[in-house]
């Protein structure tokens, strides 16, 4: 589950551009929250000079367009993504801004995106330039731009299988304040997230996960089980109390890699992608955990289902179990295959957007190096074009280091870039459907494979028992 919002940034009256540009980039950049910048990533602009890079675009829009304005001027836009706790990886989170900031902006924009650590829940800030890569458009907060942001969220949450938020039916309030108003956390849902939150760290024992949770501030207490507490509540809560998968020898098999860990999530209007074919272990797993006469009911309906469709699957792709098998390796090669060319034209067109800019950053700064060699190399004129001689002296030690004698022309790289973009678009789409297709196949095989287990152990039920008789 993600929850988004997006706030237009002012210059502000007396304020520069870069400088207000500088104050929000610093502070989402912070080394002590975003892993010492291992977090932070920069789409067609470096992290490093993006307050330079996008106040520069800034003054080529006005040269070409020749519209300003005052105080209201939008110069940048701050996106918030935040996660639930325990959910996804900072590398993961990092991904999935970077993903969404680039479908906002159809890939027109410049942008960050730093994750931050630091609290409980992993969130993202993304920092979009309201100016377009051609310096002739601007990005509008149209009305309903924060619901159109939320909905593509979402789908990158269901695609990437995580869980999606419902929002409220009524409207006027924050969604941290709704949720708050209809469900309070307990002192077991907060351990239960903590626990959630260290798990995702692997530890290698319960002793490492109890002192993953030690520095996380909850206070341990030893016995004949053992019970937690965090700063400033009153009682113990003893893990066998938080449910299966969060007792003392649960959370052991867990860090030992014996068990896996589902988390329980007391949240309200959480859902998740289904697939049209489910493994009946999963179903066994939890009827074996005693969830209930309700449960069980409707367990052995689905159960049987599932064993019809995985049935109708075989016989709708005129498969058998080795067949299946090899269709499910087909697949499992073909779904490789199509993500590693993907990531290969990522790769090469992220080359060429960083050549890109930085043949435009030498063009629009190539005067003012010509200045300051007439200046005689100021020190003067340096404070004053500090930015602009920065983006020229970094273009140039780039062009030094591909060695290139003769660069191509930006129209001729945004050519190539298209046609990359078009390519990964076709490549996209089949690896979605080779993707579905693996994933149908091999459940389909862990059913047979169950299914032809427990024809096995029935039919040797039955002869011990003849044998008996």
């Amino acid at each position: 589950m993600a929850t988004t919002s997006i706030i237009p940034l002012h210059a502000g009256r007396d304020e520069k551009i870069i400088k207000a540009l500088k104050r929000i980039i610093d502070y989402v950049e912070n080394p002590t929250k975003t892993n010492n910048g291992d977090l932070v990533t920069g789409y067609e602009c470096d992290p490093h000079t993006a307050a330079g890079e996008f106040a520069l675009d800034k003054r080529a829009y006005i040269r070409r367009t020749g519209r300003t304005r005052g105080a209201d001027d939008i110069i940048a836009y701050h996106v918030r993504q935040a996660f639930l706790p325990g959910e996804i990886t900072p590398e993961a989170a990092n991904q999935m801004g970077l993903e969404l900031a680039k479908r906002f902006t159809n890939e027109n924009h410049a942008f960050i995106v730093a994750t931050h650590t630091d609290r409980h829940h992993i969130h993202n800030h993304i920092i979009i330039n309201a100016i377009n890569l051609d310096c002739d458009r601007k990005l509008k907060n149209e009305w309903k731009s924060s619901d159109k942001l939320q909905r593509l969220s979402d789908r990158l949450c269901m695609e990437h299988g995580y869980s999606v938020v419902e929002l409220s039916k009524h409207h006027g309030k924050k969604y941290n304040k709704w949720e708050g108003e209809r469900h309070k956390r307990s002192q077991r849902d907060e351990l239960r997230e903590a626990i959630d939150i260290a798990l995702v760290q692997r530890p290698d024992s319960l002793g490492a996960l109890l002192k993953l949770l030690a520095e996380m501030g909850w206070e341990i207490k030893r016995g004949r089980h053992i019970s937690l507490r965090k700063a400033g509540q009153q009682r113990f809560k003893r893990m066998d109390s938080l449910g299966d998968d969060y007792s003392e020898g649960a959370l052991a098999a867990i860090c030992k890699g014996n068990r896996r860990h589902t988390p329980k999530r007391n949240y309200h209007g959480l859902t998740r992608q289904n697939e049209r074919l489910t493994m009946l272990s999963d179903i066994q797993n939890r009827m074996h955990q005693g969830r209930g006469p309700g449960y069980e009911r409707w367990s052995k309906v689905f159960y049987l289902k599932q064993m019809a469709q995985t049935m109708l699957y075989l016989s709708e792709n005129d498969l058998d179990y080795d067949s299946l098998i090899k269709q499910s390796e087909a697949a499992s090669q073909q779904t490789n295959t199509l993500l590693q060319q993907i990531n290969n034209n990522d790769k090469h067109m992220k080359e060429i957007s960083e050549l890109k800019r930085h043949i435009i950053n030498y063009i629009n700064t190539r005067e003012v190096y010509a200045d300051y060699r007439k200046a005689g190399y100021s020190k003067k004129f340096v404070a004053a074009h500090e930015d602009d001689l920065k983006l020229h002296k970094a273009a140039k030690e780039y062009f030094d280091h591909l060695g290139t004698k003769k660069l191509p022309s930006v129209k001729t790289l945004n050519a190539e870039l298209q046609s990359l973009k078009d390519e990964n678009a076709q490549l996209y789409t089949k690896y979605k459907q080779a993707r579905n297709q693996m994933q149908q196949s091999r459940a389909a095989k862990a059913n047979l494979e169950l299914m032809l287990h427990l024809g096995a152990q029935n039919k040797e039920r039955v002869q011990t028992h003849e044998q008996i008789r």
